[in-house]
């Protein structure tokens, strides 16, 4: 898959949040990261152009099938790490001690701790992209993972990310938390 295929597939109808500027948004907070080396930058570049390139909110595999397709179209040198990578992005958690994951995890997540007007309008793609759960289920559904994070000591797990994100994103989640009942 060219860079261009993947960006259409980032453009596929019913992709509200996680579209080509989510990818965009991942690429820039990765290029104001310093102390990484030529190819850490690479790996993280290509986990962040791939790890939601198969996304359907109905089904429960997307990061592996993501991380499928992503080992066999980059270079096989690279292949394990960043199928690795994205299969963090299932349940955004980190060993201790996992630099990259720890940097790619923070950076799917920098949205929690986007300013308000920014993470509201997160939270009505988010809506839109389970448009087909009713809403009562939907609010259930989401409470559980906002507290989920909410519960988390560490919301981000890179240092750098949880000292200049993590406040924001405590409110942001207590915030839409209230508004879910």
């Amino acid at each position: 898959m060219t860079r261009d295929e993947l960006a259409a597939a980032y453009t596929a109808s019913g992709r509200h949040y996680h579209n080509l500027a989510h990818i965009e948004d991942c690429l820039a907070a990765l290029a104001r990261l310093d102390g990484l080396s030529a190819a850490e930058r690479e790996i993280l570049s290509e986990a962040i152009w791939w790890h939601d390139v198969v996304y359907d909110a109905t089904r429960p595999d997307n990061e592996e099938l993501s991380a499928q397709l992503a080992e066999r179209h980059v270079r096989a040198e690279l292949s394990h790490e960043v199928g690795r990578l994205i299969r963090l992005t299932r349940t955004h958690n980190v060993e201790a001690g996992d630099r990259l994951g720890a940097i790619l995890i923070s950076i799917d997540l920098s949205i929690l701790g986007a300013e308000p007007a920014r993470y509201d309008a997160y939270a009505a793609a988010i809506r839109q992209e389970f448009i087909h759960v009713g809403d009562a289920d939907y609010r259930a559904g989401r409470a559980r993972v906002l507290r989920h994070f909410a519960e988390r000591p560490v919301i981000f797990p890179d240092a750098g990310f949880a000292a200049t994100h993590d406040r924001r994103a405590r409110d942001n989640l207590a915030r839409e938390l209230a508004s879910l009942g």
